[in-house]
């Protein structure tokens, strides 16, 4: 174990500056416009308890409370801070790509209420502040306090990186100056952590920008001491009379597993718990395990990622597959009307991935980043920007989901915006950075993970170098790098070949490149050369659809197939195939054709085939009953498959992602 880090290489280490990339897609851009035109304005309404149709926010009001500029109860969740932090961060991320006077003034104004409110030590929470003043810190393992400080963190990284402006990130660095003092293992501190982890991920940020290793020691200080003995989370619980903020009226027992706290993080191989608490913990693990040289700790990030992955993953990108808890169950345990599948957590191991990434250059990476980004995530959103789904179904049936209480979770339509609102103003910080995601670097060699159209500028081989990226996905897989350079420059531009496109051709300034997939590195191809002003590379991707099968260990898809095109996973809705949607069964032969759907935005690409719906038979002798010996008949029939990030723009309807075979 080496919490202490040694000096910052930035080749070796960092993700192309941000600064350094920007994004010019036809297909992500208008995501990044959307974000910015109504996205960002209308969660600024809701925080301020304007958006028409939705559910009080108080974020706002509970600040000018806490700052004595208003009087008034204290409103929302434990956490309600932390949806103006990310709104903040969104903002920051925003500017960044374009600078906005207006917005700039509103963010402004926000940040002066949040100085307004901070303490004269530097603590900072509203909740403790209104609700319940001198009890701070006196029940880590609910109330959020770390957690809502981690997001203000980032917040004030993000916004002073766009504007230069300190305000936020001074109000930041006198709260973990007050932190400091709280914890540690000296006498009279506590040694323990936050029940949600996010402030380990931010103090990583917040060392990045200051390159002062206390935040980075703090850091590995909150994972370090998770999962110790005497159990910390155990031990505040007994304290407490077994009773928490959850638990108001105590508890017989308190499960550690979900707070990642029942052993040691170095331990720990199997994800399990609340999902987005797993995957903020792993990505501060792989960035101290990085930063710090720490073998077990990669170790550990390794052996967590292949479980998620292998094991607990939804085909789409999702994590967490029970409402109980919001949280990982076990092993191929997936289920498709019951999921979870928080935004947030897609969003988690996206992070994750990310940082994986930094660690280690492995394609496998940037796929599931891929996944999670192209169909949770953006699946997530409506295509208006203002309705969003907590969980993310890959199987809806709008009556059961009114009518169950067991699918109660579940909606057949994205909400206007949620009393815990953690989900929208995380999608729209992250599709705001998104530029941060294309590439990563090691020393000379530029690893293309995602093929996004871009623009990178950045000093490779010595020279400074332009890397134009323009990309057609996910409808074409044509992807296009051109290189400007002011001399003729040594480095290395690595390309993924993704997982659904095994037979990916390359060609440079016009000269095909042969290669064969023994010759990948971790699956990138390396074209590491004496690189000229106006080199062009020109890849092209196999786009196609095919059907995808789960392990038979998942038993919720056995006899099943997906649909998906390219990194689009498709779904069937009954708005395309009519009610009833899980009758059709599908041929493991089946031949797709591709037609323009045009009931949907973006170009969208729908795929039809000849299918089969399974109907049961009327006859005279059993004209209407529940159970009967004759089987249902295969009637011929087509179905329609749309890409399943669009699904729910047309109305209420059912919707299955995994479709009965033949």
């Amino acid at each position: 174990m080496n919490p202490i880090p040694k000096p910052y290489d930035a080749k070796q280490h960092a993700a192309v500056a941000p600064a350094g990339v920007t994004l010019n897609d036809p297909f992500w851009s208008p995501y990044t416009d959307l974000v910015q035109n109504v996205v960002i304005p209308y969660q600024y309404e809701a925080i301020h308890d304007r958006a028409p149709g939705a559910e009080p926010s108080g974020a706002v009001q509970n600040f000018r409370i806490a700052a004595g500029q208003a009087e008034g109860e204290y409103v929302g969740w434990v956490f309600q801070d932390s949806d103006l932090a990310k709104w903040l961060e969104a903002v920051g991320y925003s500017l960044q790509i374009r600078r906005d006077a207006d917005l700039e003034r509103r963010a402004d104004e926000l940040i002066d209420l949040i100085e307004a409110a901070q303490h004269p030590d530097g603590y900072l929470n509203t909740y403790f502040t209104i609700k319940e003043p001198g009890k701070r810190w006196t029940d880590l393992t609910d109330c959020h306090e770390l957690y809502c400080a981690g997001h203000m963190i980032e917040a004030a990284v993000a916004y002073y990186e766009a504007t230069g402006k300190d305000k936020l990130l001074n109000v930041m660095k006198r709260m973990i100056e007050h932190v400091e003092t709280v914890f540690g293992t000296g006498e009279g501190q506590i040694r323990g952590y936050d029940g949600h982890q996010e402030i380990e991920l931010a103090l990583v940020k917040l060392y990045h920008l200051t390159k002062e290793e206390r935040y980075l020691k703090l850091a590995a200080f909150f994972i370090n001491e998770r999962g110790q003995e005497p159990n910390f989370i155990r031990r505040e619980w007994e304290q407490r009379g077994r009773r928490s903020h959850f638990r108001p009226h105590g508890s017989s027992d308190i499960d550690t597993s979900y707070y990642q706290a029942n052993k040691p993080v170095r331990e720990q191989n199997v994800a399990v718990g609340h999902a987005v608490r797993a995957v903020y913990m792993y990505t501060a693990m792989a960035d101290l395990a990085r930063l710090t040289e720490d073998a077990e700790l990669e170790t550990a990030c390794r052996a967590l990622w292949n479980n998620i992955t292998r094991t607990q993953m939804y085909v789409t990108g999702g994590i967490g597959s029970t409402h109980h808890g919001e949280a990982f169950t076990f092993d191929y345990d997936l289920p498709n009307d019951t999921i979870y599948a928080e935004t947030c957590a897609s969003i988690g191991l996206i992070f994750f991935a990310q940082r994986m990434l930094l660690l280690e250059p492995k394609s496998e990476y940037a796929d599931v980043m891929e996944r999670a980004l192209y169909n949770n995530v953006l699946g997530s959103m409506a295509q208006d920007g203002k309705h969003y789904f907590y969980v993310n179904p890959l199987e809806v049936w709008p009556q059961a989901c009114s009518c169950n209480p067991g699918k109660h979770h579940v909606k057949s339509e994205r909400q206007a915006w949620f009393g815990c609102a953690c989900c929208p103003p995380n999608v729209a910080r992250l599709l705001t950075s998104l530029n941060r995601y294309v590439y990563t670097r090691r020393g000379d060699t530029l690893y293309a993970n995602l093929y996004i159209g871009s623009e990178l500028s950045a000093e490779l081989g010595g020279t400074s170098v332009t890397v134009k990226q323009q990309a057609e996905l996910p409808w074409s897989g044509a992807v296009r790098f051109e290189i400007a350079a002011e001399q003729k420059s040594r480095f290395a531009l690595a390309l993924r070949v993704p997982n659904w496109s095994p037979n990916m051709t390359v060609s440079i300034n016009g000269e095909s490149l042969k290669f064969s997939l023994s010759e990948l590195q971790d699956g990138y191809l390396l074209l590491e050369r004496d690189w000229n002003d106006g080199d062009v590379v020109e890849v092209s991707l196999t786009i196609q659809t095919t059907l995808l099968y789960a392990d038979t260990r998942v038993r919720a898809d056995v006899h099943k197939a997906a649909i998906q095109r390219g990194p689009l996973v498709y779904c069937a809705e009954s708005a395309d195939n009519g009610e009833s949607i899980l009758t059709l069964r599908l041929s493991q032969n089946a031949i797709f054709s591709e037609r323009p759907a045009n009931d949907l935005p973006g170009g969208a690409i729908a795929v039809e085939t000849e299918a089969f719906r399974s109907v049961t038979p009327a006859t005279d002798n059993e004209p209407d009953v529940l159970y009967r010996t004759q089987p249902p008949v295969l009637e011929p029939a087509k179905l329609t498959a749309v890409p399943y990030y669009l699904w729910g723009n047309r109305g209420q309807g059912e919707m299955t992602v995994w479709m009965n075979t033949l």
